[in-house]
């Protein structure tokens, strides 16, 4: 057993994956003992000459293991391929664009001391410094709605909703924070059998996220610092948005329908 498994889902992000390990491998105390998952969603017609070259940069570290879906599985689906492997104490669930600035595992391993914490989330920044804007109370119709279409018009609810009036400096529960860098105990992750795979992608972070608060706790460990530089798909593309709202609907109609 290792102390930390990592996985992070591939789509023809490859620089950004590369980048990201480099940072684990730089940062990361050598006391401390990792597996990295890498599963590859890309799908190409013909063999890919930046897949070959990805494939062969990963050969340099031997903590990592690469798998090729051959298909697009979404994201939950992508990290639970995995999910039977995990021989750790704890699982990190990792996106492409995340970048480490410190030893984080360390810090983490020493916050998760406390049993009380299922799941923890770090400091996630911009490349600037900047504290993201990642952690969010309890999800409903109108805060959604909201942040897709009208924060501008409603800067005090989304104010409220993304926790600014919240003291970040200090160990907080987190009713939900985005799953671009979250550490789960590796047993409770697989008790709860992964992401919810039905969200093909967006809103299965939430939904882990509530599954964990109900039988443990998400707590902010901020004695941490990540980097995520955070590309924000489906604001940008028609495909991914409708993605997206056919996974809002997919966990009202699980959870309940709320209304603010």
């Amino acid at each position: 057993m290792v102390d930390f498994t990592i996985t992070i889902v591939a789509y023809r992000n490859y620089s950004d994956i590369l980048k990201a390990i480099e940072t684990i491998q730089k940062f990361t105390n050598t006391n401390i003992s990792k597996k990295l998952f890498i599963v590859d969603n890309s799908c190409y017609e013909n063999e890919c000459v930046e897949k070959k070259i990805f494939t062969d940069a990963l050969a340099e570290y031997n903590f990592v293991t690469y798998f090729d879906t051959g298909k697009n599985l979404g994201f939950g689906a992508g990290h639970n391929y995995v999910l039977e492997q995990l021989d750790s104490m704890f699982h990190v669930i990792m996106n492409p664009d995340i970048l480490l600035v410190e030893d984080s595992f360390s810090q983490i391993m020493q916050f998760m001391q406390d049993e009380s914490v299922g799941m923890c989330v770090p400091r996630l920044t911009d490349e600037k410094g900047n504290l993201q804007l990642v952690y969010r109370r309890e999800i409903t119709l109108y805060d959604m709605f909201v942040r897709m279409f009208a924060k501008k018009l409603c800067k005090k609810r989304f104010a409220y909703h993304t926790m600014q009036d919240c003291d970040m400096t200090k160990p907080i529960q987190i009713p939900f924070a985005q799953g671009s860098f979250l550490v789960i105990r590796t047993a409770l992750f697989q008790e709860l059998g992964g992401f919810d795979d039905r969200y093909f992608m967006y809103m299965e972070d939430a939904d882990l996220c509530k599954r964990v608060n109900q039988v443990s706790r998400l707590v902010l460990d901020p004695g941490t610092t990540v980097v995520h530089k955070w590309e924000r798909g489906s604001h940008k593309n028609s495909k991914l948005f409708w993605i997206h709202v056919r996974s809002i609907l997919a966990y009202f109609r699980k959870w309940g329908w709320r209304h603010a």
